[in-house]
């Protein structure tokens, strides 16, 4: 890959992108018009420029015609730029001798004047071939991988990726907040459209995780902090203190049966509240791991230390028990990350007028399945507040989604887990169901048929959305009942249904700390809060920093079966990033011109990946080519101007600034 010198031969290949480009852009015209300009040798347009021939195109050209720079106006560089590196590496030439121009998103796609979007492309034409010719040979970096993965979240995404790894030999750290994995499934009865048990499909892989050796399950534990870069990222994990030896318990629970409470006091929150637990508690008799935690706020002896300590005594033997016990901070090194945080259901009592915490029997949708889970506060049997089994039920559907006021977006899995839940309900308990709807959506295998079944068995289906449940009788038979009103869309007039309970099948939204994440493992999220993809379809569980991968609900909402193959695909992509060894690093980095630096320290704080250290024997700045990403924030603040970044050098950027200029 020799250096070219001062004999620029430049290529222009402009892509029409199928009709993308070509349908706002004369791609002709501007393959005229770039034939023009200084140094191009050759100007080419073709419909796909990114295919085999395309590619061939532009490897014959620098074969024939003897080009040393190239300049692909095409879609984004996200997604092509890669494409168009490999092609000037197997035809011989440095690949950052090519300057990438958007001619799709930054002018066809926000252009409607055929006109002026043409001249926009011909300014970006011009600029870019001004700035190739400055373009120096550039090398990537190699650097090893650490085969550790973590993996961040105990839910059905997190579960799958940790075991899919661990059963190829990784080591993987599975890091989970709660005190026990599982997530939302482990609060499900039954899964949709089958009809599975989810504890009998969940708690078998719960167990694998913890028994497998190549897995260290950290449940109770939270990622404080995250340094360093793809293939070698160090970790950081605060371990909070279950009051508990771990190493000690054996998940007896005697310590539960001896607490000085005889009943529980403190609202549980894996039944949603709707059951009482002790301060010493084991999650769910199925957690992982099975080990008791004890909680500060609820216990005595934390509270006021005169305690008499009777889990202390019944657990004599094992003496795991310990009130002294502190958080403690555990560093690990991995090469890559999985992040599966998952998501939140939607807080009814933002909408006030379903009356969710002011009518008693409006429950929302996680209530319901505590309700009929046989492990659940009333083992498995469906009963209001008062004992009594409801005759009528109203299940109402988008609650927080597809919703203007709330949230936009369809969470994807409340239409099916609705009629799950009025399949159990009427086969439970006998009850008349009514489900109210905007649109029924049952795109999966299976599912349109169980709608179909949900026909059959005779459950009600009202298509309007529903305006308002109140207590308000208009019949005295109507007293102590919800009504429910609701525009009915098909027969086109306004019901009015009274029932014993009302359902609501709350949406799904992101994890509340969901931009604190993100930030934390230097991630982006969309609009929503959801974490953003590198691409929604051919990179969909990659992200915008390497090394760092998303699985699950965390990207936005899914069913199981469709989290677990996203999961699946996360942990094939980190096993491809491991097994190669090493990994490249582009060269977009920052350097230091020792001779002008003033040793002023400026650029070390403004530096977000902790890439520029001070050299005290030089006294001057120094960059880590590992750590820097590129951002270019430390050439900008220094003041000297003796931070320099490979690939966007002064003289390039003001060669391109001037070609852009050169048309006003």
């Amino acid at each position: 890959m020799s250096d070219p010198g001062l004999d620029c031969r430049i290529g222009v290949y402009l892509c029409h992108c199928g009709s993308n480009i070509a349908a706002t852009v004369d791609v002709m015209a501007l393959a005229e018009y770039a034939r023009t300009l200084p140094n191009v040798v050759v100007a080419r347009e073709y419909k796909y420029m990114c295919s085999d021939p395309g590619q061939e195109l532009i490897c014959t050209d620098i074969a024939d015609k003897k080009l040393n720079r190239i300049v692909v106006a095409a879609c984004s560089p996200m997604l092509h730029e890669k494409t168009f590196h490999n092609v000037l590496s197997r035809a011989g030439l440095n690949p950052f001798y090519l300057q990438f121009v958007n001619i799709r998103e930054h002018v066809s796609w926000v252009h409607q004047d055929h006109k002026a979007a043409t001249a926009k492309a011909m300014d970006l034409v011009r600029a870019a071939t001004r700035r190739v010719a400055l373009h120096k040979s550039l090398e990537k970096r190699r650097v090893p991988i650490n085969p550790n993965v973590l993996v961040v979240g105990g839910g059905i995404a997190g579960i799958h990726a940790a075991l899919t790894m661990a059963d190829a030999g990784k080591h993987v750290y599975l890091v989970e907040r709660e005190p026990t994995i599982g997530g939302h499934m482990a609060m499900f009865d039954k899964t949709f459209p089958t009809l599975d048990c989810a504890a009998c499909i969940l708690t078998p892989k719960m167990t694998s995780v913890g028994s497998h050796p190549n897995i260290s399950l950290w449940a109770y534990s939270e990622v404080t902090q995250v340094e360093g870069y793809v293939g070698n990222y160090k970790v950081t994990v605060c371990r909070k203190p279950r009051y508990i030896i771990e190493d000690l318990c054996v998940g007896c629970q005697e310590c539960i049966t001896a607490c000085i409470y005889k009943e529980g006091k403190t609202p549980d929150a894996f039944n949603q509240g709707l059951s009482k637990r002790k301060p010493v508690y084991l999650p769910f008799p199925q957690a992982i791991p099975q080990k008791v935690l004890i909680d500060p706020d609820a216990c005595i002896e934390f509270k006021t230390g005169k305690c008499k300590k009777t889990c202390v005594e019944a657990c004599a033997e094992r003496n795991a028990i310990d009130f002294k016990q502190q958080e403690s901070i555990e560093e690990i090194d991995v090469g890559a990350i999985i992040l599966a945080t998952g998501f939140r259901t939607f807080d009814a009592q933002r909408n006030a007028y379903y009356g969710y915490g002011q009518y008693k029997n409006v429950y929302t949708s996680l209530e319901i399945e505590r309700l009929i889970n046989a492990s659940g506060p009333t083992s498995g049997v469906l009963q209001m507040r008062d004992g009594r089994q409801p005759q009528s039920v109203g299940i109402v559907h988008c609650v927080g989604s597809r919703d203007q006021n709330t949230n936009r977006w369809c969470s994807k899995v409340c239409c099916m887990y609705s009629l799950k839940l009025a399949h159990l309900i009427k086969e439970r308990t006998g009850a008349e169901v009514y489900n109210f709807y905007i649109d029924m959506r049952t795109p999966g295998k299976g599912y349109e048929e169980f709608y179909d079944r949900l026909l059959d068995e005779g459950v009600h289906f009202v298509r309007g959305r529903v305006a308002e449940i109140s207590d308000w009788p208009a019949h005295p038979s109507e007293e102590g009942k919800l009504i429910i009103r609701a525009e009915d869309t098909l027969a086109g007039f306004v019901r009015r249904i009274p029932v014993d309970m009302v359902v609501l099948s709350v949406g799904l939204e992101p994890k509340a700390d969901a931009r604190d994440v993100a930030r934390l493992f230097n991630m982006s999220c969309a609009s929503e809060g959801w974490f953003l993809e590198r691409h929604p379809k051919l990179a969909p569980v990659s992200t915008f920093t390497d090394g760092v991968f998303i699985a699950g609900a965390c990207q936005g909402p899914k069913d199981i079966p469709e989290t677990v193959a996203q999961a699946g695909a996360a942990a094939a992509e980190v096993m491809a990033l491991i097994d190669a060894g090493e990994i490249e690093l582009d060269p977009y980095t920052a350097y230091v011109l020792e001779e002008h630096c003033s040793g002023c320290k400026t650029c070390i704080p403004m530096c977000p990946y902790g890439a520029i250290a001070f050299d005290s024997v030089k006294s001057k700045a120094s960059v880590n080519e590992i750590l820097c990403k590129g951002c270019g924030t430390c050439v900008s603040a220094c003041p000297s101007g003796s931070i320099n970044q490979n690939f966007f050098e002064d003289e390039e950027v003001f060669a391109e600034t001037e070609g852009v200029l050169l048309h006003a």
